[in-house]
Order: C-alpha cells, then sequence, then structure tokens
C-alpha cells in the first residue's frame, strides 16, 4: 500500500510568532537573530526576505538589504510552547510524527485516511486548526515519500498545500534544481555540475554506475534512487536525540586562548548538564569554529561511551585536552 506522508512547515516561524504576539508588526520587515555586530538571522517575515534577507544570513549583512527592519531577540521558551501547541494538533490526527525542528515535522497519516479522508483532507485540515486554535501560518506538502513531501511543501510557501499526486511523482520531481536533494550540498553540487548536471532530472537520466564513479557507492547509488523518486525512509516516530550541542556567537572576534578555553569550559558544563537532563551518555565530542570570514572548521574525537552520572567537569577536561593541549 503507497503511504501517505505530510510534510508540515510553519511559516516564518520565530518571525510569525513575534508577529502574533505584538500585531503591530504585522506587514513590517521582521528579522529574529542576534541583535549585536556579529548576529545571524534565525529567521525573517516575507516582507524581510523581499530584500533579500533569509535566516542564517549575518545580521549585519540582513540589516544592510533592509534598514527598515524590525531586528528582535529570539524567546526561543515561547517558540517552544506554540511548537507543542502545533504538535498536539498532529497528534489528533496520527501518532506517527517525526519532528524535524520546532517549525516543521513529518506525518505518516496513511493509517488514518480511512477515519479521517485523503492526504489532502488531512492536510487542509492541519492547515485550519493551526490558523484558528494558534493564529499561524502552516505549509503542507502531501506525497508518497519524505522527499516529496518536503519538496512540495516547500513549493507550497507561504500558506499553501500541494499534493503530488500518483502517478505524477517524476513530473514533479525532475524539474526541480538537484542542489534540492538531500546529500547533495555545495561539493556534491559543484561535482555533478561538471557532468551538466543542473535538475534532478539530469541527474535522473544518467547511469547509476557513471553516479556511483563519481560519488562513491553509498552516496551515488542513494542520490541515483532519489533522483527516481524512490524514498524509502520511514517517518521515524520518537526519534531519539542523536547529539547535543552548545553553539554561540561572540559579539567580537576572540582569538585569546585562554579566553576561547573558558568559553570551551562553560558550553562543555551546558552540554554535560543537558546530556544529565536527558539521561543519554555521549561518545565523541565536537567543537566548530567560525572564523571572522564565516569560514567553519571542526574535529571530532570519539571516546568511548560517557556515563550520564558523569560530571560536568569531566566534560571539560575532555574538551580542553582534546583540542587545546
Amino acid at each position: 500500500m503507497k503511504r501517505t506522508i505530510l510534510h508540515v512547515d510553519l511559516d516564518a516561524f520565530y518571525a510569525s510568532v513575534e508577529v502574533l504576539d505584538n500585531p503591530a508588526l504585522a506587514g513590517e520587515p521582521v528579522l529574529v537573530g542576534g541583535t549585536g555586530p556579529r548576529g545571524v538571522v534565525a529567521a525573517a517575515s516575507y516582507e524581510a526576505r523581499r530584500f533579500g534577507v533569509h535566516s542564517a544570513m549575518p545580521m549585519a549583512r540582513a540589516r544592510r538589504l533592509c534598514p527598515q527592519a524590525i531586528v528582535l531577540p529570539p524567546r526561543f521558551d515561547v517558540y517552544q510552547a506554540k511548537s507543542t501547541a502545533v504538535h498536539a494538533i498532529f497528534a489528533a490526527c496520527t501518532p506517527v510524527i517525526e519532528p524535524i525542528a520546532l517549525d516543521e515535522a513529518f506525518l505518516d497519516v496513511t493509517g488514518a485516511t480511512r477515519l479521517l479522508g485523503d492526504g489532502r483532507q488531512i492536510g487542509e485540515a492541519i492547515r485550519a486548526r493551526v490558523r484558528a486554535e494558534i493564529g499561524l501560518t502552516a505549509s503542507v506538502g502531501v506525497a508518497p515519500n519524505k522527499l516529496l513531501a518536503k519538496l512540495a511543501s516547500d513549493d507550497a510557501k507561504p500558506d499553501g498545500l500541494l499534493v503530488v499526486e500518483p502517478g505524477t511523482e517524476l513530473a514533479f520531481l525532475h524539474p526541480h534544481p538537484v542542489g534540492r536533494l538531500w546529500g547533495v550540498g555545495p561539493a556534491t553540487l559543484a561535482r555533478l555540475e561538471r557532468f551538466g548536471v543542473e535538475t534532478i532530472g539530469d541527474l535522473a537520466a544518467l547511469p547509476e554506475a557513471s553516479i556511483v564513479d563519481a560519488l562513491g557507492k553509498a552516496h551515488g547509488a542513494q542520490l541515483h534512487a532519489l533522483a527516481q523518486g524512490r524514498d524509502d525512509r520511514p517517518v521515524e516516530a520518537g526519534r531519539e536525540t542523536k547529539s547535543i550541542g552548545q553553539e554561540e556567537t561572540f559579539p567580537r572576534d576572540v582569538a585569546d586562548r585562554e579566553a576561547l578555553q573558558r568559553e570551551v569550559r562553560r558550553m562543555a558544563e551546558r552540554v554535560g548538564s543537558r546530556l544529565r537532563e536527558h539521561h543519554l551518555a555521549g561518545r565523541t565530542v565536537t567543537i566548530k569554529v567560525r572564523f571572522p570570514d564565516f569560514r567553519r572548521h571542526s574535529m571530532a574525537r570519539p571516546r568511548s561511551p560517557i556515563s550520564p552520572s558523569v560530571s560536568s567537569r569531566r566534560w571539560t577536561r575532555l574538551a580542553a585536552s582534546d583540542f587545546w593541549a
């Protein structure tokens, strides 16, 4: 039996919550993120996006593109509360929910269609309840698999619903840029472009052996399957946490070794505390560094499993000894 998968994505979530709490912001270009000179945009209203602003952009650049933008610091406790309320609406439709972030999730509603209607009807019902009960808008993609559902919800934005009907999967999928496929990052994209691949359809037209030769066996085979519209990944309800981290953007460049060591210790304390809260153990310690030109570098050091009862000082010693010795 074909699955019915929904991808539900709340539109400009953080910015929309701010407008909901302060209606005077309606129609204004709103940015949520770090308000200092080194801040990064976490969310941008659609009014701000018209100026070329998008999430993950340095806030300084966003302000240059949109000088009239209203910049607000994030309020994650408020966003978490709204997200919890939205997920309660999801749970009324299906127990098979895979949260991706506070503002998006996959839902497998295959088992609910007999009671609640087809995917379109369930998606519209979710959108209506989110608007009526919470005051936010959501975009929904409906498809037989996760890849197509995600692409459909992106195409439906803002405040829309798009169904990939049976038999139209490849006609829908193939015109999209190949960079929209999972697993196609900048390096893979550059390699594919050397083969003249611009769309997913271009990739699908290549023999699998050619893709494997170019990208490696596992990666090449996966992308070949996705380009053919094949995606058997299940919606993972109750997916366990794979990692816990702590990231911060300093208000100014920090190059002093001792100051950086103090920051590592402080962030390691917070990671250790959160691990204990969730009764989790860590196996690998990773440090990511972002330079003034926004280049990123990361280092990871695997360790034997760490008991959740291990103190934060143990995490501090790991971070300091592994990466600053």
